[in-house]
């Protein structure tokens, strides 16, 4: 199934400008009919889903560019494809463990506050 840019914005949420600034960029390359508009296929729904789950890792925009350019390129990527988003999980493991950390002295800080307020009651 092939969806207009209009239909296609509808399903992903992003506006026709996020979707035309995405190919400008290299992320995207939507067919073409032949009339030259652009169409979107199922494919490219879960591409657009994967590069915002991307972003919500916080992948460089540079980063995933350089992953889009791969896969675009094909099979012939897939290792070096694999190689980005192992370099990008542990990106990701490393703030989770900052986030747990600073999770753990916000805690402390709250039960100091709250034990005295319960001191002064």
């Amino acid at each position: 199934m092939v969806y207009s840019i209009g239909t296609f914005t509808k399903i992903t949420g992003l506006s026709a400008d996020t979707l035309r600034y995405y190919e400008k960029e290299g992320l995207i390359f939507p067919e073409r009919d032949l009339n030259n508009r652009r169409v979107y296929s199922e494919k490219d729904i879960d591409w657009i889903e994967f590069i915002l789950r991307l972003k919500e890792t916080a992948m460089p925009i540079s980063q995933i560019k350089a992953y889009a350019r791969l896969r675009y390129e094909g099979d012939s990527t897939l290792e070096k494809r694999l190689d980005l988003l192992l370099d990008h999980q542990r990106f990701i493991y490393k703030e989770k463990e900052k986030l747990e950390q600073n999770i753990l002295h916000l805690n402390n800080k709250i039960n100091i506050y709250k034990e005295a307020i319960e001191e002064r009651r």
